[in-house]
């Protein structure tokens, strides 16, 4: 037999901190920041990646009929694929200096 669970109206749902984006998640994150900060000091850089909905990447798999806000999945990977490469290029291969720690 089959259980269905239900969540009633009003009833506060607590997400692990393991749950990508969650208060506890982001609380989390931020405390690994500081005690990050707090051992090998301040940062040189702090880098932020946007993404574009005009990347070709994006534009030249999306059907004439579709934009990118029809597929976030799509946006999604290729922000993803980005930002590792970034990380990558940073963290691995030295792109600004050897890194000693980064969030």
């Amino acid at each position: 037999m089959q259980q269905t669970y239900v969540v009633k109206a009003g009833i506060p749902v607590i997400l692990p901190s393991s749950f990508e984006g969650s208060p506890r998640n982001m609380r989390e994150r931020c405390t690994d920041s500081i005690s990050i900060f707090a051992k090998y000091s301040a940062p040189d850089l702090f880098i932020t990646l946007t993404p574009n909905p005009k990347w070709p990447e994006i534009t030249e798999i999306l059907r004439p009929s579709e934009q990118t806000s029809d597929r976030p999945d799509l946006l999604t990977r290729v922000f993803n694929l980005k930002l590792k490469s970034l990380m990558d290029d940073l963290i691995d291969h030295a792109a600004s200096g050897k890194s000693i720690a980064h969030v």
